[in-house]
């Protein structure tokens, strides 16, 4: 390998040297948008797969089908800026990166593919490193479970890392509570934002500038790099609660709850509920969230669940997904339409407690951060914000067919 001279300063810019060296196990960064969080973690693997001739790595996303346009793509982008992709083989199926002189690999794994974290082995030398990007996305128990995929003994002068970068949405996030509230001595923390991008053009940056001036709420999130606070948060009685899930159907007079809320870059979000209306509760008790999935894989899923039998309350505004998943025997209907029918079930969902079972963690992850949207001044208004509705919705079609008389209009 012929050898070639680069300037780590020049190439990954300003603002990140103490993330960059740190030795530290659990390395956790929040950061906006733009704030080079991302692109300076590809750049720390690349350069340090090539520095460790026994070091291997692992990318885990929540979803497996976005690692494609996010960590894979941003390595990719650092071999570029590294002056290094001739020494690498990039493959998509599987998904996994080659360093060609040594062997060692770079591994990509989606928590919904139904692969045993614990499990993954390399065919030379050690899984050292793990990054987890958008690892808001992730549960605690997600987390525990990467972090025993890479135990074992690691050669002298290697150390092992787990590096989470995400955009702090939620300041009810386990992560602040584990890393950043508290951290010990295994753990390094840190916070960006795009004001240490450098490269960030004038256009970039006015982005930020309307943002700031527009959606505060967001902008304290996506452009300071602060924990998010639920300012206009929808629902606000809910819980989350290990259930006996047979005890609560045992209830006189509960009503079940079986809804589908479609979608294909967004996630498709299939949501089980109980209701007990003489507590004025709703128990949320089973979910399944998948991206990029046709409706025939919709409704295997939903058969696999063992919910096949059931009567599934689905989007209305999606027809043609509704006599597809009909065509796969799946008892499938369009829910309540009318001109206010998103507020009127929001109102009557409002009047109930939620207990979500810990299993339902997207669920859960949604509904902390389910607020309504906000004016150029700052002010709510009375239409929810699109990033966390998916779950939302689905509970919504479901219980507002469950507890409306039949004749009930929204017009």
């Amino acid at each position: 390998m012929d050898r070639l001279k680069v300037s780590l300063p020049d190439i990954v810019g300003k603002g990140y040297r103490d993330y960059w060296m740190t030795d530290k196990r659990y390395v956790a960064c929040k950061g906006s948008r733009g704030s080079k969080k991302s692109k300076t973690t590809a750049l720390w693997l690349i350069v340090n797969i090539i520095k460790y001739p026994l070091a291997n790595a692992l990318c885990v996303r929540r979803y497996g089908n976005t690692l494609r346009d996010s960590c894979f793509s941003d390595l990719k982008w650092a071999m570029e800026r590294l002056h290094v992709s001739e020494y690498f083989t990039c493959t998509v199926s599987p998904m996994e990166i080659t360093y060609n002189p040594t062997g060692q690999k770079i591994l990509f794994r989606g928590l919904d593919m139904g692969t045993k974290l614990t499990s993954i082995s390399v065919p030379k030398g050690c899984l050292c490193w793990v990054w987890c990007e958008e690892a808001y996305e992730l549960c605690e128990d997600d987390f525990n479970k990467l972090d025993m995929s890479i135990r074992g003994e690691i050669p002298d002068g290697y150390h092992k890392r787990i590096m989470l970068t995400f955009k702090p949405w939620s300041a009810r996030s386990w992560l602040k509570a584990r890393f950043f509230d508290n951290p010990d001595e295994d753990t390094f923390t840190k916070t960006t934002t795009w004001k240490c991008n450098e490269w960030l053009d004038e256009s970039d940056r006015s982005i930020f500038l309307r943002m700031q001036a527009q959606n505060p709420r967001r902008y304290r999130i996506e452009g300071d790099g602060d924990w998010g606070i639920a300012e206009g948060q929808i629902y606000d009685k809910y819980r989350v609660e290990a259930f006996d899930v047979d005890e609560i159907r045992r209830i006189s007079g509960i009503k079940s709850a079986f809804n589908l809320d479609f979608g294909f870059t967004d996630p498709n979000a299939f949501v089980c509920e109980m209701i007990d209306n003489a507590a004025m509760r709703i128990y949320v008790f089973d979910e399944w969230y998948a991206t990029g999935v046709t409706n025939k894989v919709i409704a295997q899923q939903i058969k696999d669940m063992g919910y096949g039998g059931q009567h599934i309350i689905c989007d209305s505004a999606e027809p043609k997904s509704i006599r597809e998943l009909r065509d796969e025997g799946i008892y499938a209907e369009g829910s309540r339409k009318g001109a206010d029918s998103v507020n009127h079930g929001i109102q009557l969902i409002q009047n109930y407690e939620i207990i979500i079972h810990p299993r339902c963690r997207n669920f859960s992850h949604e509904i902390e951060n389910y607020c309504w949207k906000v004016d150029k001044d700052g002010r709510p208004t009375d239409v929810p914000e699109h990033e966390f509705s998916h779950g939302m919705d689905s509970m919504r079609y479901g219980v507002s067919k469950a507890l409306l008389p039949d004749r009930f209009s929204f017009d």
